[in-house]
């Protein structure tokens, strides 16, 4: 008698956890909804990034010549001046080669699936947001973005100037050369880079708290050369190189974009005061309907208060026969002491 084996049954992959969580007919969700919806947008922008990590793998080389010209260009630089300066990129340790490849294709895969994640990120909050602040967290995201990349591409350029005026710094005639490692060159590289991109961030914030009624463009002109010396300060200590070169290329354009911001909240303050009736957005509250009714209610009221004549208290006369007189300021003043008890039976 055979015996007969069960089948084995192979299940299709299933690729539902691909869509999103179903939101609810009237937006509450939650907090296990809330949940599912950003294990999803995790999951979703992991394996964009890991896609994008894979395919810069593949050209890591190519990265790593783009990332090392600043370091050449610096190179050559200092030569112009110091003929006599040496140096040279090195890999310092038997993983190095394989950790600097890996770190050059993750940052590249963030970059190349910005798009992505950035969506997952907006995706997510978008939901608990009004249409007013959607529609200005787009604005927002639409000018955040060039305005990093733009700092990003300001870092790579103005790197090679201040390397060249570290490497000067080398004493001469002595033969030494310069052993950078590459690993460091690239950890400064990138900090550098994001410094100059969140820091053409920060006119955006500025006009960002005109927009929400918080800073006026008054007051920003006002106090438009603090501004200016903050921004000098902030480049002086957040870029990593001493040198000046560095630290102008950083503070100049921030300038420029702070008086560009003050620009644009002048503009805005004027369509404010149009659509409010000529009203200043700083003296909207001295001229707010509903305060100053309230205002007058109140001064109505004081008036009605003091006009009322002050009550005397009641002042009881004792006589030889009793009490004689209970009165008051408000109430006439009982004529018999039975009226003042109470006591009268005809009434």
């Amino acid at each position: 008698m055979a015996l007969s084996l069960p089948r084995l049954r192979l299940r299709r992959p299933s690729f539902a956890w691909l869509k999103p969580p179903p939101l609810p007919p009237d937006g509450n969700m939650t907090l296990f909804e809330h949940l599912r919806e950003l294990r999803y947008r995790l999951v979703v922008a992991s394996i964009a990034i890991i896609v994008g990590m894979i395919v810069c793998l593949i050209f890591a080389d190519q990265l790593f010549n783009l990332l090392l010209e600043p370091y050449k260009r610096a190179v050559e630089l200092a030569q112009e001046s110091r003929p006599d300066i040496k140096a040279e990129p090195i890999f310092s340790g038997l993983t190095s080669p394989f950790l600097t490849s890996f770190k050059i294709a993750l940052l590249a895969g963030l970059v190349v699936s910005a798009p992505v994640w950035l969506y997952q990120v907006w995706a997510f909050i978008v939901p608990g947001l009004l249409a007013k602040e959607k529609r200005w967290t787009g604005i927002v995201v639409g000018c955040a973005t060039p305005l990093f990349l733009g700092g990003i591409a300001l870092g790579y350029y103005v790197t090679p100037n201040g390397m060249a005026a570290l490497l000067k710094f080398t004493p001469a005639n002595v033969g030494a050369t310069n052993l950078q490692s590459i690993n460091d060159f690239l950890s400064f590289l990138t900090r550098l880079m994001f410094v100059f991109g969140v820091a053409f961030e920060i006119p955006l914030f500025i006009l960002l708290l005109n927009l929400a009624g918080v800073l006026s463009a008054k007051m920003i002109s006002k106090y438009r050369s603090y501004l200016i010396f903050g921004v000098f300060v902030f480049a002086a200590i957040a870029t990593p190189s001493p040198d000046a070169i560095t630290m102008l290329m950083l503070a100049l354009p921030l300038a420029v974009l702070v008086v560009v911001a003050e620009v644009l909240a002048h503009i805005f303050d004027r369509r404010k005061r149009k659509r409010n009736g000529g009203i200043d957005a700083d003296s909207g509250i001295a001229h707010d309907k509903a305060l100053a009714a309230l205002e007058a209610e109140d001064a109505a009221r004081a008036q009605a208060t003091a006009s009322e004549p002050a009550r005397v208290a009641s002042q009881v006369t004792i006589s030889a026969n009793g009490i004689s007189d209970v009165s008051t300021a408000d109430t006439p003043a009982p004529r018999t002491m039975a009226q003042a008890l109470g006591l009268d039976r005809q009434n």
